[in-house]
């Protein structure tokens, strides 16, 4: 696939501007070329200039241009929801490193939504087996102390945030005083910041500045891929 990225058209927010308004079968099949020509022809280039970006620092990062690859489908799974919408009204973009299955690996997240933006890093649930290793490594001194390094880092690169915490409770077995107990209530773990969509967006810069990002929350994608060991 040809590698031409030109920015998002401003029409990709408007389509989801009329989808969070019309959210039915039937408006979207009215629009259904709106979303062919303004979010997924962009998004897939996007994704290809995004995966030659990341390759230098993320050597094994997967960037897949198919749906339920790097793009998200854009149904939702209503079957145990009460919340019977049938579309997401957001585009969301997944670039991850490692051998496992997609979403048990760490990786880089772009989600947009027609008023918002928000990049991050991380893992959004643990199995319960990575859960355990986890946890044995937030308490574990040399792991542990990587972790604070590796949030404080990027911390201090820009206004990033962490998200995963879960549990109200430290879990049974670990120090409720342990300095890293706070780390201990999350079920999933990952780094990252919500803005406005910004003007960039609509630029062929665009890839470009979420790799800026990407490289700011790196250490904790670093750590979580040692976690994970693939």
């Amino acid at each position: 696939m040809p590698n031409d990225f030109k920015g998002f058209p401003r029409e990709c927010l408007e389509f989801y501007r009329g989808l969070q308004e019309n959210n039915y079968t039937a408006w979207f099949a009215e629009h259904r070329a709106e979303y062919d020509e303004y979010v997924l022809k962009p998004s897939r280039s996007f994704v290809m200039e995004m995966g030659d970006n990341l390759h230098p620092i993320a050597p094994g990062i997967n960037a897949d241009p198919r749906i339920n690859r790097s793009l998200f489908r854009i149904y939702r799974d209503t079957r145990f929801s009460k919340d019977k919408t049938p579309f997401k009204t957001h585009l969301g973009m997944w670039f991850w490193e490692g051998i496992a299955p997609r979403m048990e690996c760490s990786g880089f997240y772009i989600h947009l939504e027609a008023k918002k933006l928000i990049l991050g890093a991380g893992i959004y649930r643990f199995t319960g087996e990575m859960l355990s290793r986890y946890r044995d490594w937030v308490v574990d001194p040399k792991h542990g102390a990587a972790l604070r390094s590796a949030v404080n880092e990027a911390v201090s690169r820009g206004p990033y945030s962490l998200g995963g915490e879960h549990y109200k409770r430290t879990p049974r077995g670990y120090d409720p005083e342990h300095e890293n107990a706070q780390f201990l209530l999350y079920d999933g773990f990952w780094m990252g910041m919500e803005i406005p969509v910004p003007e960039v967006f609509f630029t062929p810069e665009f890839p470009e500045w979420c790799f800026g990002h990407c490289l700011n929350v790196l250490p904790v994608h670093q750590w979580l891929r040692n976690l994970l060991g693939h």
